[in-house]
């Protein structure tokens, strides 16, 4: 285990909301996204009765350093559970000091003890310091999958039926 005396990694609490609005931003403006994150949807949909999401949060000497959000996702061909890591977030000023690895460590550990078969994430294609890095943890690029969305615009028009 990589034993970093200055950071501490814990999940994340309903208090961690106006950061983690922040950082989700920050990220967002980084990855050229749009955003339309709010404090209410993060409470609502991490910290009350039924949560979609959980959160890692780092900190470096007590100061936020970053963030890891992800959710389960179900495996019909495994019959069982994995983690969909959405975001890993590292502030840049924090950079280069392992804690990306550390959060990586945390989740696989959090992926055997819930008999998950897999952690999956995406990564832009022109992001090529994140590739190198997921190539250096021995991960799979999934090259023949393509990810597919219907934004919510879309949804009244399939819902009336597909033509």
């Amino acid at each position: 285990m990589l034993t970093i005396p200055m950071l501490t990694i814990r999940p994340a609490t309903r208090d961690d909301v106006p950061v983690l609005k922040t950082m989700i931003e920050e990220f967002a403006t980084f990855e050229r996204l749009p955003f339309n994150v709010t404090e209410e949807n993060l409470a609502r949909d991490g910290f009350g009765t039924n949560p979609k999401f959980r959160v890692l949060i780092a900190a470096w000497e007590k100061h936020i350093a970053g963030y890891a959000f992800f959710f389960e996702f179900y495996s019909t061909f495994e019959s069982r559970h994995g983690i969909f890591l959405e975001d890993i977030y590292v502030r840049p000023e924090f950079r280069g000091k392992s804690i990306g690895k550390e959060f990586f460590s945390r989740l696989v550990k959090l992926a055997q003890e819930e008999n998950c078969y897999a952690l999956r994430w995406q990564v832009l294609d022109w992001n090529q310091p994140a590739i190198e890095f997921y190539e250096k943890l021995g991960a799979t690029f999934m090259d023949a999958w393509k990810t597919v969305q219907l934004d919510a615009e879309k949804f009244a028009v399939v819902a009336e039926g597909v033509r």
